[in-house]
């Protein structure tokens, strides 16, 4: 949910509820944002284009956690830190400050029963004030994750990871990894990849 503002973090004073504030709480002045405001707007772009890239973001089923016994898939998986599956002793521990959902591309994209054919991503969110070390997992089709989204590092380059890699992942921070196979689903890959790198390589010049 982004209103207008929020992409080059233009701040309504903490006033939460500024609908008739016909002043400088809510007047938007595009013509000087400054070069952390242009930056984050930049961000905000590559945000968009990501999610339009990838229809695993956007799809209309509800993710359940449970394995499709028929296409021995599923949809969605909880992980630790550790790269395996979390359990219900992690979620019941207050400690618990990082963990990763890993989004199946092959999973029933609609009332269909078939295997879908969008890219695996996997989101790993730190809400630790400290970096965790995250063990990146192996998934079956695939061979290695590419880094898409790193708030940590906004204006990161991308990058590819094996399987097993130890990935640092920044205090209070989100990542999404893009899952690169031998299969037709690197073509999806490589086709978000694309449009995420043309929003990156063309900034607006305002």
């Amino acid at each position: 949910m982004i209103l207008a503002g929020d992409e080059f973090g233009h701040s309504q004073g903490g006033n939460n509820n500024a609908y008739a504030q016909d002043n400088a709480t809510t007047w938007l002045n595009w013509l000087d944002v400054s070069a952390e405001g242009r930056a984050l707007r930049e961000f905000v772009r590559k945000l968009i284009a990501t999610r339009r890239a990838f229809p695993v973001l956007h799809r209309s089923r509800f993710v359940i956690g449970n394995v499709n016994e028929e296409l021995d898939v599923k949809d969605v998986t909880w992980l630790a830190p550790s790269g395996n599956e979390m359990a219900p002793a992690d979620w019941d521990n207050p400690a618990t400050k990082c963990f990763g959902m890993l989004l199946d591309g092959r999973a029933q994209e609609t009332g269909i029963k078939r295997q879908g054919s969008d890219a695996t991503l996997l989101m790993i969110y730190n809400a630790h004030h400290e970096v965790v070390e995250f063990t990146l997992p192996e998934v079956p089709q695939g061979r290695s994750w590419a880094r898409l989204i790193d708030t940590g590092v906004p204006d990161g380059t991308l990058t590819v990871y094996q399987f097993g890699h130890l990935l640092e992942v920044a205090s209070r921070s989100m990542l999404v990894l893009g899952l690169a196979t031998e299969e037709t689903v690197t073509r999806r890959l490589r086709q978000g990849l694309s449009a995420i790198m043309d929003v990156a390589e063309s900034p607006l010049l305002f």
